[in-house]
């Protein structure tokens, strides 16, 4: 099977929806996935409905925490920078047959890490995984580099009114 690049990304609502949207059919055709999540490292309701289906999603958060309103620190970037290598050594492993790297593109837009550290990866990947790159604000030469670009662009949104984010729906 030839595994493609996935980019979404946008200003929209459900970038890491329509990833792990992805993983689940994915682990429903018995396939192997693996969830890197850049800036996040809080519990979010996905981890608890990933834990259920262990022997097919594996996840790990390389985020420190939520730092948007801050900038980044030296152990942000460090988290950030040693998960990349991890994520690409394996990707390149063969255990994984799906590989999804959420919120990948805002880590390159706070510097975390490079852009081309990213295209580093995006080209390190072998030719059956299928590779998937969520987040704000794609850089164009990760754009470049996709099979599959899709911007989720936001029309009207209920936190403009005051709606705070909902577990299970939002977080």
């Amino acid at each position: 099977m030839t595994g493609y690049v996935h980019v979404y990304t946008g200003n929209g609502k459900g970038k890491t929806t329509a990833a792990f949207g992805l993983a689940l059919r994915a682990a429903g055709a018995g396939l192997k996935v693996y969830v890197a999540q850049f800036v996040k490292g809080m519990e979010y309701s996905e981890l608890k409905a990933v834990e259920r289906l262990s022997d097919f999603i594996t996840i790990r958060q390389y985020g420190l925490g939520f730092f948007i309103n801050r900038e980044p620190n030296k152990k942000d970037i460090k988290a950030a920078r040693e998960g990349l290598k991890e994520v690409r050594e394996i990707m390149c492993s063969g255990a994984y047959d799906v590989v999804i790297l959420d919120e990948a593109n805002i880590a390159t837009y706070y510097d975390l890490f490079s852009v081309e550290d990213l295209i580093d990866v995006i080209r390190a990947k072998p030719e059956g995984v299928e590779l998937v790159i969520t987040g704000r604000m794609a850089d164009p030469l990760v754009i470049e580099a996709a099979d599959l670009v899709t911007e989720m662009k936001e029309i009207k949104h209920y936190y403009d009114n005051g709606v705070r984010a909902r577990i299970g729906i939002e977080k």
